[in-house]
């Protein structure tokens, strides 16, 4: 039988077949072969044993959360508590762009902002949408109920961000569990202990431990940097260009034109400088 899994506790995973879930261990050759199943993983597993046999080939799969197969990405970001970080941003949303996932900003904590905050950021937040990236506010709970529909989602971002309690407003029989954020530290305290797959109108949603860092490392420079859509308008003379010291490249133009975000650009440099590494 063809099935998904939705959650994995100890060495049992749970597989969503037919409406109903079955829990079910793995192979032994799994073990021998370090071959590792994930939450998102559709599986041919067999019935009255309940045994996994085999994984099905992923759409895409990510290290940190464990999980599989996702169309789209909810960038659960907080503009206070803890503090609003472009840079952890577009961390994510070229960490999305090069796993083939839709990226879509949720903005979170708006009524801790003054006006002039407020619009600051706005005006910040306009730009991405002018790139082609969606932003929403988690009041907008039926805009973003809109956006699951038929899709694999998941929602993501930083510890404390509020991830758990916009899921627990899209659909309150989740129940899931909500933690303060830690003012010492001026991060949130891990709430989402595993990951879990729910059924949410004809689509999936993904619940994962949130996280404050990403490593860039695993990709190549040329990827982190077609991760920036919006360096792809600006097409170079030189064809391997990484908009950095070349002297006509158009992308550092754009940017002194103020027609790309500085920040996004200086967040570009940082990204290449990390995920570089000598083999």
């Amino acid at each position: 039988m063809k099935g998904q899994i939705i959650k994995i506790s100890s060495d049992l995973h749970y597989v969503s077949y037919d409406g109903k879930i079955y829990p079910c261990k793995c192979r032994g050759l799994f073990r021998k072969k370090h071959i590792l199943p994930v939450v998102g993983d559709y599986v041919f597993f067999n019935l009255e044993k309940k045994i996994i046999e085999d994984i099905l080939p992923r759409k895409n799969y990510f290290q940190r959360p464990k999980v599989s197969n996702i169309d789209q990405a909810f960038l659960v970001t907080s503009l206070k508590v803890p503090d609003f970080s472009l840079n952890l941003l577009d961390k994510f949303i070229s960490l999305m762009e090069m796993n083939d996932v839709k990226p879509i900003i949720c903005i979170t904590k708006k009524d801790l902002m003054n006006a002039h905050e407020l619009k600051s950021i706005e005006d910040i937040l306009a730009y991405y949408q002018k790139i082609g990236y969606q932003v929403v506010y988690n009041d907008q709970v039926d805009d973003i109920k809109k956006l699951l529909v038929g899709k694999s989602s998941v929602f993501t971002g930083q510890t404390g961000a509020g991830k758990s309690t916009l899921l627990n407003r899209i659909q309150p029989d989740w129940n899931l569990e909500v933690g303060e954020v830690s003012l010492a530290l001026g991060r949130g305290k891990h709430t989402t202990r595993v990951v879990e797959l729910f059924e949410f109108q004809g689509g999936k949603v993904f619940d994962t431990p949130g996280f404050s860092s990403l490593d860039l490392k695993d990709y190549s420079l040329e990827s982190i940097r077609d991760s920036f859509i919006e360096f792809q308008n600006y097409p170079c003379v030189y064809k391997d260009c990484m908009h950095t010291k070349e002297g006509e490249c158009c992308v550092k133009k754009a940017v002194s034109n103020h027609e790309i975000l500085e920040s996004r650009y200086q967040n570009y440099l940082d990204f290449i400088k990390e995920g570089f590494y000598e083999s």
